[in-house]
């Protein structure tokens, strides 16, 4: 069967969804799990944007072994050696370079003739080639790019150097039959197109993503672009789980294969969820809470005959399984150890001990722990670290009829430091009892404040999620704790750590922006 490659996103593309900026180490995490999941290529930022994202390219580029790290850059000569600058020295580095060829957007945009863009195509790519010969040229909103001025241009950037061609629908606009037909013509009607990778890279705005990636798979396409739960710019990206079951469950149809562990999808949907704030909605495909849930008794009839009744795929093909070993108060650190190995971590011994500290705790108050426990526990207190600000203590006192006060002692920058308010609630206390602590918590206005129970029952760990509006811009924090109040001061702590980051990357004039 013929290959299609999984090209990931998540760590660019998927970052500019509003409120889901991650700093180097959640962003390793993810990498790390992505290259479990065994996707082809990680686009892990777009280093001239800003320092902070140059960092975190060059760490994941450096970290990634087992598949190739991307880089993207428009066409100027700048955004190429910046983002070589960040990629060399990686396993497989990638230039991805782009220039918008819609009319509208040459126009408005760009305010460049057709010409004037294939000569800065061309030039970027050659300048690119200089570098890698693994260079990846997009025509962004190729959608709405008018068909002829897209054969030519493709055709040129192919004989420049450029080895994977990105078709992107930038702005969600093609129905699954034009975007198909699109791939087509450009196979029919470029030369040299057998010269270079076809890839599509797909965004949702009319819910088509995964359907317009397939389609256009179906006519000659063999590398989709998507990112983890289709996190993403607007309504997001192409869901790489879906693409990838689809492709797996319909090789009647789809005679194609990727490279994906699939086992691996669970996990990796859980924690980019965790790290970046974004819920997984429970009726989402593959990976939401009832994917694989069965109520009306005629499906749970058929299901107790034949699972394939109802079930079009396994959940253990994705990750789920039922074996569970369930975790108390006396279990050891070799348990535990297990445990984690078994859910797809791989932690250093400190990190180990950092969480099997956390998980005593909780044992001590929680008969058992399930599955979910431990990955909430270990996301919160190892990948989740704060690093400016700490939270080390927290006292609440409130009653009926009194004003609740709050108390808290946090680590700030290294130094302990202590304050104190009131509120008319419990958590707008501690929220204020910590904006006394952290100036630029004035700056913000608080957008969302969510809790979630991790599992079921009264003694579940409470998981807050809160959205900070910075001079226009969102932040997620989210924090887990046995205590919801405990939970609620974690995420609006990691939430000001966030907005501390952002305010300090200096960003490009023009924006990150993308295919």
């Amino acid at each position: 069967m013929e290959r299609v490659y999984i090209f990931d996103t998540t760590l660019r593309d998927g970052e500019q969804s509003p409120g889901a900026s991650m700093n180097v180490e959640e962003k390793l995490a993810i990498a790390r799990q992505l290259e479990r999941l065994r996707v082809d290529i990680i686009e892990a930022g777009f280093p001239v944007s800003s320092q902070g994202d140059f960092e975190a390219v060059r760490a994941v580029a450096l970290a990634v072994k087992e598949c190739s790290v991307a880089g993207l850059a428009r066409a100027a000569v700048k955004d190429i050696d910046r983002a070589w600058e960040a990629l060399q020295g990686g396993a497989d580095p990638r230039i991805h370079t782009f220039i918008a060829t819609s009319p509208i957007h040459m126009r408005a945009k760009l305010r460049m003739e057709p010409d004037q863009v294939v000569e800065a195509a061309v030039a970027a790519v050659k300048h690119a080639c200089r570098h890698t010969s693994n260079v990846e040229w997009s025509a962004e909103d190729a959608g709405r790019s008018e068909m002829d001025f897209l054969c030519r241009i493709v055709e040129a950037v192919i004989d420049a150097g450029a080895r994977t061609i990105n078709i992107p629908d930038t702005v969600g606009y093609t129905l699954p039959h034009e975007f198909g037909a699109r791939i087509k013509t450009l196979f029919e009607r470029v030369p040299n197109i057998h010269k270079a990778v076809i890839s599509v890279h797909c965004h949702n705005d009319l819910g088509l993503a995964v359907a317009n990636s397939l389609a256009a798979v179906a006519n000659g396409a063999r590398q989709v672009e998507c990112t983890i739960n289709g996190l993403g710019e607007r309504a997001g990206n192409a869901a790489l789980e879906e693409v990838v079951m689809a492709l797996r469950t319909r090789k009647d149809i789809m005679p194609f294969q990727t490279r994906i562990e699939t086992t691996e999808i669970i996990r990796a949907s859980k924690l980019v969820s965790t790290i970046t704030g974004f819920p997984v909605q429970p009726n989402k495909a593959i990976v939401g809470a009832n994917a694989f849930a069965h109520e009306s008794g005629i499906h749970q009839d058929g299901m107790l005959k034949n699972p394939f009744t109802y079930e079009i795929m396994t959940p253990e093909s994705v990750g789920l399984t039922t074996n569970r070993m369930v975790l108390g108060k006396l279990s050891g650190r070799h348990a535990f150890a297990d445990k984690l190995t078994s859910l797809g971590y791989q932690l250093t011994p400190e990190q180990i001990d950092q969480a099997f500290v956390r998980f005593k705790e909780i044992a001590d108050k929680k008969r058992e722990l399930a599955d979910e426990d431990v990955e909430a526990l270990v996301d919160d207190e190892v990948i989740r670290r704060s690093d400016h600000y700490q939270l080390r203590k927290l006292h609440l006192a409130t009653g009926t009829q009194d004003t609740p006060m709050a108390a808290v002692e946090m680590t700030i920058d290294g130094a302990v430091q202590t304050g104190e308010s009131r509120g008319n609630g419990s958590v707008e206390a501690v929220f204020n009892a910590i904006d006394k602590l952290i100036p630029a918590a004035k700056e913000a206005k608080l957008q969302l404040y969510q809790v979630n129970a991790v599992t079921k029952g009264i003694d579940a760990q409470a998981e807050v999620t809160v959205r900070l509006d910075w001079q226009g811009g969102a932040v997620n924090g989210q924090g887990i704790d046995y205590d919801v109040i405990h939970a609620s001061a974690k995420a609006y702590i990691n939430a000001l750590n966030k907005l501390v980051n952002k305010r300090a990357k200096t960003q490009d004039d023009s924006g990150s922006g993308g295919v």
